[in-house]
């Protein structure tokens, strides 16, 4: 994609919003998401040709009635944030005795009766939800004390109150503070364990640099997954230089204007959802040979955060530097994974924080992108587990294997 053809396609979009045509610009605007953010209408195209719509459509009404992928639900609960959002969480607890119908496998590596009392907090990412930790979940449920909770305007979450009622960007700094919201509403005592996917990871960062107090007292290990600790406005999304530009340049101006007509846009968007389909498996997977229920599961989570929140939250990752907050990690077991082929975060990134935690455990997952918990989940839990292992939260096990797979095979994890 060339970057005039971007240009055309930004200011046709400009033209007829601004004529206040926005119910005729609802098509061209998800076109135009897609083919900045992407690149991928060719492929779509493709897809169309072999396989036919009403086809994919009856296919993606059974992945949906069927799929069981975000169904594990625990005791919910809700923190308020400082500015009066509300955030949903829930609890997993500890099953007191599992019972013979654990698997061997599953006993030889959590089996404690009285696991240590650890409390493990899942952060999940942009457009996504608690839900993406689906297979870790479901591994460690009722072995260990989890919490997984919705970011602000995400999932089950309140819309964010600041930016509603004040019109205040979001921030990371926000969200570190709803994570501190959370952990004091779900963790008020114990060790803690924290966990974070992407935006989940920056998060993170963001707690420790505005609260590194707790960090110091509370938090025995840390996880850092597919993420980063600044310097994203230099990333280029796998495109060529002229499709980054017009990326940077015009994507955020795009989505602001979408944002201001979400219930049109919506619309809009339903209506180019395979053009979308296309674009969320490139950016968040790197195998072909996905699993359809799990990648319409991520389709679903992505496809449910509304245009205005996806534009409230894109500026907020250009200003993103917690480089100096990682240094309150430096005395703690810390997993950094990362996915070879993630386009969104690379694993670079991955390798930077690694490089100034050189304790870390440094893990790069080959054929992996940026949803790698969903792609290749046993590498990811069995990391986990490990990492858990080393902060004294469950006994030494053998590796993970058996809890689904995201795709036909399963990943190899590589030391960094």
């Amino acid at each position: 994609m060339s970057e005039s053809s971007a240009e055309a396609v930004v200011d046709a979009v400009a033209a007829t919003a601004a004529s206040g045509g926005w119910r005729k610009a609802t098509g061209l605007a998800g076109a135009a998401i897609g083919v900045l953010a992407a690149g991928a209408a060719a492929g779509v195209a493709i897809e169309r040709m072999t396989v036919g719509r009403d086809i994919r459509r009856k296919a993606v009404l059974a992945l949906d009635s069927t799929g069981p992928y975000g169904t594990l639900r625990g005791t919910p609960g809700r923190a308020v944030a400082d500015d009066g959002t509300e955030l949903y969480y829930e609890v997993d607890d500890i099953d007191p005795d599992p019972g013979p119908s654990v698997s061997p496998r599953r006993r030889r590596l959590f089996g404690r009766k009285a696991p240590a009392p650890v409390t493990v907090v899942f952060c999940h990412g942009y457009c996504l939800a608690q839900d993406s930790w689906h297979f870790q979940r479901a591994a460690l449920r009722g072995v260990v004390r989890t919490v997984h909770w919705d970011q602000r305007s995400h999932g089950e979450s309140g819309r964010g109150v600041a930016q509603t009622r004040d019109g205040l960007p979001v921030t990371i700094d926000q969200l570190g503070r709803d994570l501190k919201a959370v952990l004091d509403a779900a963790v008020p005592e114990g060790p803690v364990v924290l966990v974070g996917h992407s935006m989940g990871g920056m998060t993170v960062m963001a707690l420790a640099a505005q609260y590194p107090e707790y960090i110091r007292d509370r938090v025995v290990a840390t996880a850092f997954v597919g993420t980063s600790s600044g310097r994203l406005g230099e990333v280029n999304f796998g495109l060529p230089v002229a499709g980054v530009n017009a990326v940077r340049r015009f994507l955020p101006g795009v989505l602001k204007a979408l944002g201001q007509q979400a219930e049109l846009v919506e619309k809009g968007r339903r209506a180019t959802a395979e053009l979308f389909a296309g674009v969320i498996k490139r950016y968040s997977f790197a195998g072909r040979d996905i699993d359809p229920a799990v990648g319409r599961f991520a389709e679903r989570m992505i496809e449910s955060t509304p245009i205005d929140v996806v534009a409230e939250f894109y500026p907020a990752f250009t200003d993103h530097d917690k480089t100096e907050a990682l240094a309150c990690f430096a005395d703690m077991p810390v997993l950094v994974l990362a996915g070879v082929r993630d386009l969104v975060t690379p694993s670079e990134h991955s390798e930077a924080i690694a490089d100034l935690l050189p304790d870390a455990e440094l893990v790069l997952v080959p054929d992996a992108g940026h949803l790698v918990m969903l792609e290749h989940p046993e590498v990811v839990t069995d990391r986990l587990a490990d990492l858990l292992t080393r902060a004294g939260a469950v006994p030494a096990g053998a590796t993970v294997s058996g809890y689904g797979r995201g795709t036909s095979g399963s990943g190899t994890a590589q030391p960094g």
